[in-house]
């Protein structure tokens, strides 16, 4: 399938994380590779992928390299976005031997796990045949949101609302904290007369109460697809329909038929394998 053009990630989103994570391997020192590789050796290194899968987090893996030696050369093969086969060689690397190998695992950890999620993202795109869009949602590794959203992206996907600032969503505990339905989007039109109102509902007499109050978007959580398809109906010309709960891959033709506009998948973040890569390394002739 054609890859979707999407937002590259700001280094100041994830320099800092990076920096965690390798304190969080490093501790007090590698006492393996202080052990065993000279300090003063240089190699060359290549990432290569095991499985198949759809490549992210390139970028963040190479800032891993480069904080422990900044003079590692990182060249990239493939980019992220890219669909790899099992063989594919991705980077390639030349710099100082131990601080590579000091930071192996730590780049591969975070290559790993968002080309898993880009790779989940895109095989759920490529199943809703262009039919309906896919939306990640907050189901994410704490502080990790970021990166794992821009894998989402690399996948094909489409983010959701990345924090609680960027997106009206009134769920059941807000109506039932409000005093319902149409309080809820009422004290939500006084407050943030601009942003689009989101509202969940889990039954259609609770898509009409969200369609009487104003909602722009409706959610459709939990519904039986005859229920999604009818919300549709009550829903075209007042507002958008997104469909939420129970979603899976194989269910994904039949919910793009409805008619709704978007469809939101935890399973894209919380839930998906990680790919399989590996590092090779090999010393440079003196």
């Amino acid at each position: 399938m054609k890859t979707v053009p999407f937002q590259a990630l700001d280094p100041a989103l994830y320099r800092e994380t990076v920096r965690r994570a390798l304190a969080e391997d490093l501790g007090w020192g590698d006492v393996t590779t202080e052990a065993t590789v000279p300090a003063d050796l240089k190699a060359r290194g290549i990432i290569l992928v095991k499985s198949h899968c759809v490549l992210a987090g390139l970028d963040v893996a190479a800032e891993a390299f480069r904080q422990l030696d900044p003079g590692c050369v990182f060249t990239r093969t493939k980019q992220d976005g890219d669909a790899c086969e099992p063989g594919d060689v991705v980077a390639e690397l030349a710099g100082l031997a131990a601080p590579m190998l000091t930071a192996e695992r730590t780049a591969l950890n975070f290559v790993q796990r968002l080309s898993g999620i880009a790779t989940i993202t895109r095989r759920f795109v490529a199943a809703s045949g262009g039919r309906i869009t896919i939306l990640d949602t907050r189901k994410t590794t704490p502080t990790l949101r970021a990166l794992e959203k821009y894998a989402v992206r690399a996948g094909s996907g489409t983010n959701h609302r990345s924090g609680l600032d960027d997106g009206i969503l009134i769920k059941d505990n807000h109506v039932r904290l409000a005093g319902g339905v149409v309080e809820a989007v009422r004290r939500m039109k006084a407050a943030n007369p601009e942003m689009p109102i989101e509202v969940e509902a889990q039954s259609l007499p609770q898509v009409d109460e969200a369609l009487h109050a104003g909602a722009d978007i409706i959610l459709a959580d939990n519904l039986s697809t005859a229920e999604i398809r009818e919300t549709v109906r009550r829903a075209r010309g007042r507002a958008q329909v997104e469909i939420s709960g129970g979603v899976t891959i194989d269910r994904l033709p039949e919910l793009a038929s409805t008619g709704a506009d978007y469809v939101s998948v935890g399973t894209l973040t919380h839930s998906a394998p990680a790919a399989d890569l590996s590092f090779e390394l090999e010393p440079l002739a003196s």
